[in-house]
């Protein structure tokens, strides 16, 4: 958002957004937990003298005298705080759905701010310059929130059981309001839930060793087909080279040796025969051992010193 940064934004630090909410609204920090702490029990004394009129040995009174319905340890404030913390700016809360403020049929859009409730969460949205925020302390900056949305942005807080009060009276002058009454500001991004980016980051890595894991079938794929293909290329070289040898062995094969027991083949087109690999290694395979058989022939004939009949070849 262009120059969003001038406007307050309180964020959420442990339970107290009743605070938060205040500071929001009126942009500063313009109330502590010790000052709603003194509003609270200040609230606590005054309700605890009125019940007192009707005698301290009554059961209202003991139940009354239970932790204060004003406050509690974890920092959430009542909606009497808040309306007693307001009311020092001269600011007054109705609630948005009373019968007192339909009456008025007022246009939500012509409010100056609303505060909203549930389940003891309490944030603020409020009009600077000519714009609606929602400064949901949650949030991690302000939110956008164009006319038309507003209303349906209300409704919808509504049916989720949210409580709204309108705020009425004069807002104290901030530098966010003065600046955005002259100029208005565009929101390409909407902020997040704060702790929803950090869990985005913890979750990362391991959504890049997800798509990683993705990715490596794919690639071993590729790189099986790299390795077929480097084998066929070797094979083809291999075969090339057996061919070759193959071709010379056959050629010195049909040339005669007749020690080996073999005869040339008719005719000299023979040799110029294309063979396929099969028939070269079959061929090959019979050259070898017809070799083989004549030098072992070959062995027994020079080297024996029997006197028997020798070996007919």
């Amino acid at each position: 958002m262009s120059r969003v940064y001038t406007t307050r934004m309180i964020c959420q630090e442990g339970s107290l957004c009743a605070q938060h909410c205040l500071n929001n609204l009126l942009q500063g920090e313009y109330f502590s937990p010790v000052e709603l702490s003194s509003i609270a029990q200040q609230l606590d004394e005054e309700e605890r003298m009125r019940m007192a009129e009707g005698g301290v040995q009554t059961e209202e009174y003991r139940t009354f005298l239970q932790p204060s319905g004003n406050m509690d340890d974890s920092g959430f404030f009542s909606i009497q705080v808040i309306s007693n913390a307001l009311g020092v700016w001269g600011l007054e809360i109705v609630l948005f759905n009373s019968r007192e403020y339909q009456q008025l049929q007022m246009d939500p859009m012509h409010e100056k701010a609303f505060i909203c409730n549930y389940k003891e969460h309490w944030f603020t949205v409020r009009k600077l310059g000519q714009q609606w925020f929602n400064l949901n302390s949650l949030l991690t900056g302000p939110e956008l929130i164009s006319d038309t949305y507003l209303a349906l942005f209300l409704a919808q807080l509504q049916q989720e059981g949210y409580s709204i009060f309108v705020i009425r009276g004069n807002l104290p002058e901030c530098e966010a309001d003065q600046i955005l009454r002259i100029m208005r500001v565009e929101q390409q991004q909407r902020p997040k839930l704060i702790g929803e980016e950090e869990t985005q980051r913890m979750s990362a890595p391991h959504a890049s060793e997800t798509t990683h894991t993705a990715e490596e079938p794919v690639l071993d794929e590729d790189e099986e087909e790299l390795r077929k293909a480097l084998a066929l290329s070797r094979q083809d070289l291999q075969v090339e080279d057996e061919e070759a040898d193959l071709r010379r062995a056959i050629q010195m094969s049909m040339q005669g040796s007749s020690d080996a027991g073999s005869s040339a083949p008719a005719g000299g087109s023979s040799e110029k025969q294309t063979l396929s690999a099969e028939e070269l290694r079959r061929r090959r395979q019979a050259y070898f051992d017809r070799q083989q058989n004549a030098q072992d022939s070959s062995s027994s004939t020079g080297g024996g010193t029997d006197s028997g009949p020798k070996p007919t070849q």
